[in-house]
């Protein structure tokens, strides 16, 4: 049986608009956030996807995991970036330092050192900023959006009726693979299976995690054939498909889709005409250079 995220319903502004207007200003979004480097122009965004989340109804103990384990990535990567330079250098040409920490050991003759500069930091914030800001939305998305109209959300968007459906079940098949593996490690454990004793190198721990591994992977190939065989045997993709659900766009949201777009298309004159890219306060770069 497919399950869903843990979605209800609630005084949140998402739900206050149509799935199809909010996924419309979901994209608007995105494209835009992924057109700038500049935190000027960054921050806007961040600040709309902090408005989001607050007012979104979502508890901390229902998305915690999520936001943990991708915060954890952001930072993570910011940060390595930060002590490479790499992926920055993409972006600017010239670095102009502030520190220079060097080790008191070498390496096969090689001292490590790490340069603090304005363009690292400045890069670090932007790339925080813009992963940030996507991260929110995206996050808020399943928790916020109504299960049973995943298929009609995005045949309304245009989306043929195969194409529509088969994005309903990826969207349901994350959380259902994941109570699959809860219960197979359940089972297994009440079998005397203890996982907390799996050692040894990486192949051999993949190949003790056989006993969870297998089950897991065998269902989901199982309950795939059997929504195949039910879809089969109910003549789906014969003919046009109707929808139990019906939504009707509202004067809100075509307001949020309205938005969405001026977003969209600000951002899109702001690149043509030069702007967005990355910047450094120049009062920083002569405080450097003195």
């Amino acid at each position: 049986m497919l399950v869903t995220w843990r979605y209800r319903e609630r005084k949140s502004l998402i739900q206050w608009f149509d799935p199809r207007a909010w996924i419309i200003f979901y994209g608007c979004f995105l494209a835009s956030s992924l057109m700038f480097w500049d935190v000027r122009f960054l921050s806007p965004l961040v600040l709309i996807a902090a408005i989001t989340l607050l007012t979104s109804g979502v508890k901390w103990h229902e998305m915690r995991r999520a936001f943990l384990f991708i915060f954890g990535f952001i930072l993570i990567f910011a940060f390595l970036t930060f002590l490479t330079g790499r992926g920055g250098l993409e972006v600017y040409q010239q670095e102009h330092l502030i520190h220079r920490l060097s080790a008191s050991f070498t390496l096969l003759g090689w001292r490590p050192t790490l340069d603090i500069t304005i363009e690292r930091i400045f890069f670090a914030v932007s790339q925080m900023g813009r992963v940030f800001g996507i991260a929110i939305m995206t996050i808020l998305i399943p928790y916020s959006l109504n299960p049973s109209l995943y298929g009609i959300t995005f045949r309304g968007l245009g989306l043929p009726d195969k194409i529509a459906y088969a994005m309903d079940l990826t969207m349901r098949f994350v959380p259902t693979f994941g109570r699959d593996f809860q219960l197979t490690m359940d089972a297994q454990r009440a079998r005397g299976y203890e996982l907390e004793k799996i050692g040894g190198g990486i192949f051999e721990q993949v190949r003790k995690l056989g006993p969870i591994i297998v089950p897991v992977t065998i269902h989901a190939i199982i309950g795939s054939e059997d929504i195949i065989d039910a879809m089969d045997l109910r003549a789906f993709g014969i003919g046009p498909r109707t929808w139990l659900e019906q939504l009707t766009y509202r004067r809100r949201d075509r307001l949020l889709i309205a938005f969405g777009i001026l977003i969209l298309v600000a951002s899109l004159a702001a690149v043509f005409m030069g702007y967005g890219g990355f910047w450094v306060p120049e009062a920083l770069i002569r405080w450097a250079g003195g």
